[in-house]
C-alpha cells in the first residue's frame, strides 16, 4: 500500500522549511523507501511512501542515521576547539552514528599538521593575553614588528595546509560527508569557492553548521547509544507535521536559514530576543542542503577563469520586491528554489538539481532578470511548477538572512512579446553596470530599479499592453536623466524591433497619437530621412539608426555631452515639448530654404477623430509624450504598416479655425480635384502667436494666408484661450497623412473636393 503524507511542517518559506521537505524525502528514498516520491501541492509538500504514518515516525526516530556532516577545514568545526560533541560522536557505540565517527576518524588522519600550525597561532596570540601584563605591554607585543611577522608567518602556513587539505579530503572522502564537500566547497585552479546557500563553505560567521548539527543530534539523541530522548517524538512530529507542541524550541543559532527566529532587534516584545529553533527542523534542513551540489564551469573564451555553477543561483538585484535597496547587491547572490508539482523520487530531483540552469535563448542565466525570462520562456527544466526567490540578504544588523522575494510561476506557452527584452538585453546590463558606478546620482539609481521592477511586471504579464507601456515610459525616463547628464555611458536605447508596438498597443487615442509623433520624419534633398530623435537626446549622427550613441566631447573623466541647439524636448511638460519640436523645426526649415513644416508622416499618422479628442482636453498630452519619446528608438528599417496600429472611423472633427490653421502648416502640397497641386506654405508667424497664447492673430494670419492659396474658408474669425491657443500650436507636433489633408480642406472648403486618382 502506498501512503500520501501531507507534510505541513514543510513549506516554500522560510528557506529552513523548504530545505526541510528535500531533506525528508532523501532520507526517507536513502534509508528506507527508494520508491518514494515527493511533490509540492500548492504551499503544501506531500510525500508518496509505503510507510505509515507511525512507521515514518519511528524510522525518524528509531532507525535514521544522519549524515556524515563535517567540516574539518573550519575552525569552529570541533576538530579545534569545542570538542565535546564532537568527541562524544567518534567514540560513540551506536549503529546510527557509524557514519559520522568513520568520517571523523578519517579526518584526523590528515588533520596533524593543521592542527599545528593552528596550535602555533594559538600559542603566539597567548602571548598578550598573559595575566599581569598591563595594557601599554599589550599592545606593545601586540604592534611590535617580530610578533606581527611570527603571527602572519603562521596564519600563512595554516591558510597553505588548509588549501591542501582539500583537494585531499575531496580524492579520499565517499558517502554522505563527500556530497556535503561538494554542496559546501568547489575547487577552481586558483582558489576555494564557496555556494552560497552554506555560506562561507559551512560556516555563517562564528556559527558552523556542522558542529551545530552535532549539537542538535545531541539535542534529540543520546549520542553514547543512539536512542532517542525524552522529547525527540514531540520534536519530530512538531518538524514533520507541523504539530502544536509546547516547549518545541529550544535557544540555539540557527543562521541564515530561520529569519523569524534568529533573534535580535525587534524580534520580541523585549528589547533584543535569543534565537530560538526546533532542533529536529536544523536536522532535516541541513540533511536537504546536500542536495544542492555545485561545481565549476569555464567561463567562455577563457582557459583558467571559472565560475560557480550552483542551482538556480544568479547574481543579486536590489529589485521586484517590497525591501529592495541597491545596497542589497554588495552582498551574496539569489538563489530560485524549484517547487515541482508532479510525484518525483529523489533520484529525479538530484538530475533536476544537478541540471539546475535556465537559459535564455542558448545562453545560461546569471542575472534575475533573465531568470525571470526564462521561467516564463520554457527556458527551464520541465516539470518545475513555479520558483521561490530567495535573497542572501544583510538584515537584522549585519546578519546575512535567506529573505524570500516572491514566487514565478513557469508558463507553459511563451508570449510572442517576450523577445522584445531580447532588444534591450545589452542595454540593460550597461544600465546596470552605469548606475552602480561609485559616482552615480541617487536619482539614476532609483529610476534604474523601478524601471527593473516594471521589467519584471511585464514578465509576469506579458500580453497587457499597459504593462509594457509602463516599460517604454521608464526607459524615456532613464534617456531624460542620461540627456541632463548622468549615466551616459550607457548610450541610449538600441534600436526596438516593431514588435514592441503590438505589445504595448492598446487601442487608446493616447497610443495612436505617441505612435504618429515618434515616426515622423522629413524627407531631405538627398532622400535621406531625418527623424526627430535627435530633437530628444543629442546623438552621435554616426550611426544614428543601428547603433545610437550619446554625441559626447573630450575623453576619460572629461568627456561631456554635447550640448546642441536642436535638442530642444526636455521631458516635463508634453505640451511645451511638442511646441518646442515644431518652433525648432520651423528654424531648420528657414535654414534649409523649405516653404513647409518639415514634420511628415512616415508609418503612422494622427487621424481625424484622435486629433478632435486631443484639442477637446480629453487626452493625457504628458502620457502621448512619455510614450513617444522610447517609441522614437523603434528601428524604421523594419516598419511594416501590418505593425500600425487600425485607424478609427471619424466621428468627431476639430473646429474649423484649428483645421485652418493645420492647413497652413503641412509639409508637403494638396492635390484638387483638378489635379493641382495647392500649395500653402507655412507662415512662422501663426506657431509663433498660437505658442504665446494669442489664437486669434493666429487664425487671422491663417485665414489670410490660406485666401491667398485660393481657399475659401467658411469661417471669417474664431479665439480661443490661451491655454488652448498652446494645444492647438503642440497638436500640430502630430503628422496627418495627404487624405486627411484633404478631407480638412474639404471640411472648411466644399469646392475643394478631394482629388481621387
Amino acid at each position: 500500500m502506498i501512503y500520501i503524507h501531507q507534510m505541513d511542517g514543510c513549506a516554500p518559506t522560510p528557506l529552513a522549511h523548504y530545505l526541510k521537505a528535500l531533506g525528508i524525502i532523501r532520507l526517507v528514498s536513502e534509508q528506507v523507501d527508494q520508491d518514494a516520491r515527493g511533490w509540492w501541492d500548492g504551499d503544501h509538500f506531500k510525500l508518496a511512501t509505503k510507510l505509515s504514518r507511525a512507521e515514518l515516525e519511528k524510522f525518524f526516530i528509531h532507525e535514521y542515521k544522519p549524515t556524515a556532516l563535517i567540516s574539518p577545514w573550519n575552525k569552529g568545526s570541533g576538530f579545534y576547539t569545542n570538542k565535546h560533541v564532537l568527541d562524544s560522536l567518534e567514540h560513540s557505540d551506536a549503529l546510527r552514528f557509524s557514519q559520522i565517527r568513520e568520517a571523523i576518524q578519517m579526518s584526523r588522519k590528515y588533520l596533524q599538521e593543521l592542527l599545528q600550525a593552528d596550535k602555533s597561532i594559538r600559542n603566539i596570540k597567548a602571548e598578550s593575553k598573559k595575566h599581569g601584563m598591563s595594557s601599554a605591554e599589550r599592545r606593545q607585543l601586540r604592534t611590535s614588528t617580530e610578533y606581527k611577522n611570527r603571527l602572519r608567518n603562521a596564519e600563512k602556513e595554516f591558510a597553505r595546509l588548509k588549501n591542501n587539505l582539500i583537494p585531499t579530503l575531496r580524492s579520499k572522502w565517499r558517502g554522505g560527508h563527500r556530497e556535503w564537500l561538494d554542496a559546501a566547497i568547489i575547487l577552481t585552479n586558483d582558489r576555494t569557492e564557496f555556494p552560497v546557500l552554506l555560506g562561507s563553505g559551512g560556516n555563517d560567521g562564528r556559527l558552523d553548521f556542522t558542529l551545530n548539527f552535532m549539537e542538535m543530534l545531541n539535542h534529540v539523541f543520546n549520542l553514547k547509544d543512539g536512542l532517542p530522548r525524552d522529547s525527540s517524538r514531540a520534536w519530530f512530529a512538531a518538524s514533520i507535521w507541523g504539530a502544536p507542541t509546547p516547549q518545541s524550541m529550544i535557544n540555539s543559532s540557527v543562521g541564515q536559514y530561520l529569519p523569524g527566529t534568529s533573534g535580535g532587534a525587534n524580534n520580541s516584545n523585549n528589547p533584543k530576543s535569543d534565537s530560538m529553533v526546533n532542533p529536529v527542523d536544523f536536522i532535516l534542513m541541513l540533511e536537504g542542503a546536500v542536495a544542492f551540489t555545485s561545481h565549476a564551469t569555464r567561463r567562455l573564451g577563457s582557459s583558467n577563469s571559472f565560475r560557480i555553477a550552483s542551482p538556480f543561483v544568479v547574481n543579486s538585484h536590489g529589485s521586484a520586491y517590497a525591501s529592495a535597496s541597491d545596497k542589497d547587491e554588495k552582498q551574496k547572490k539569489e538563489q530560485w528554489m524549484p517547487l515541482w508539482p508532479h510525484p518525483s523520487t529523489y533520484v529525479e530531483l538530484q538530475h533536476l538539481l544537478t541540471e539546475g540552469r535556465a537559459q535564455v535563448d542558448k545562453r545560461v542565466v546569471h542575472e534575475p532578470l533573465d531568470m525571470a525570462r526564462a521561467i516564463k520562456g520554457l527556458g527551464t527544466a520541465r516539470g518545475i511548477g513555479k520558483f521561490q526567490r530567495y535573497g542572501y540578504l544583510e538584515r537584522n544588523g549585519q546578519s546575512n538572512l535567506a529573505v524570500p522575494l516572491g514566487t514565478m510561476a513557469v508558463s507553459n506557452e511563451r508570449s510572442a512579446y517576450l523577445s522584445c527584452l531580447d532588444d534591450i538585453d545589452v542595454w540593460l546590463r550597461r544600465l546596470h553596470r552605469t548606475t552602480r558606478s561609485k559616482f552615480a546620482p541617487n536619482r539614476l539609481i532609483s529610476a534604474e530599479m523601478q524601471l527593473t521592477n516594471r521589467i519584471f511586471a511585464v514578465i509576469n504579464d506579458a500580453d497587457t499592453p499597459q504593462a509594457w507601456q509602463s516599460v517604454l515610459s521608464l526607459m524615456g525616463e532613464m534617456e531624460r536623466l542620461m540627456a541632463c547628464g548622468s549615466g551616459f555611458a550607457a548610450e541610449p536605447i538600441p534600436p526596438l524591433s516593431p514588435k514592441w508596438v503590438m505589445a504595448s498597443n492598446d487601442n487608446t487615442v493616447e497610443f495612436r497619437l505617441a505612435l504618429a509623433f515618434a515616426l515622423q520624419s522629413y524627407t531631405m534633398q538627398d532622400n535621406k530621412q531625418d527623424y526627430i530623435r535627435r530633437h530628444w537626446i543629442p546623438l552621435d549622427s554616426s550611426d544614428v539608426q543601428y547603433r545610437p550613441r550619446f554625441a559626447v566631447s573630450g575623453t576619460g573623466s572629461a568627456e561631456r555631452l554635447d550640448v546642441r541647439p536642436e535638442v530642444v524636448m526636455r521631458g516635463y511638460l508634453g505640451v511645451n515639448d511638442a511646441v518646442a519640436l515644431v518652433t525648432r523645426r520651423l528654424v531648420e526649415a528657414a535654414q534649409w530654404g523649405v516653404r513647409h513644416l518639415p514634420l511628415d508622416a512616415k508609418y503612422a499618422w494622427a487621424n481625424i477623430s484622435d486629433l478632435a479628442a486631443l484639442l477637446s482636453g480629453n487626452v493625457n498630452v504628458d502620457r502621448i509624450l512619455s510614450l513617444a519619446r522610447p517609441l522614437m528608438a523603434l528601428d524604421y528599417g523594419k516598419m511594416k504598416k501590418k505593425y500600425v496600429p487600425a485607424e478609427p472611423r471619424d466621428n468627431a472633427w476639430p473646429d474649423d479655425a484649428w483645421i485652418a490653421i493645420r492647413l497652413c502648416t503641412l509639409p508637403w502640397k494638396i492635390k484638387t480635384r483638378y489635379g493641382f497641386e495647392l500649395d500653402v506654405g507655412t507662415n512662422p508667424a501663426i506657431i509663433r502667436r498660437l505658442a504665446t497664447g494669442d489664437a486669434t492673430s493666429a487664425i487671422s494670419l491663417a485665414l489670410r494666408h490660406l485666401g491667398a492659396a485660393g481657399v475659401r474658408c467658411t469661417i471669417r474669425t474664431a479665439t480661443a484661450s490661451a491655454s488652448l491657443s498652446r494645444l492647438w500650436a503642440a497638436s500640430l507636433a502630430f503628422p496627418i497623412s495627404r487624405k486627411t489633408a484633404e478631407k480638412l480642406l474639404y471640411r472648411i472648403d466644399p469646392n475643394k473636393h478631394p482629388f481621387v486618382e
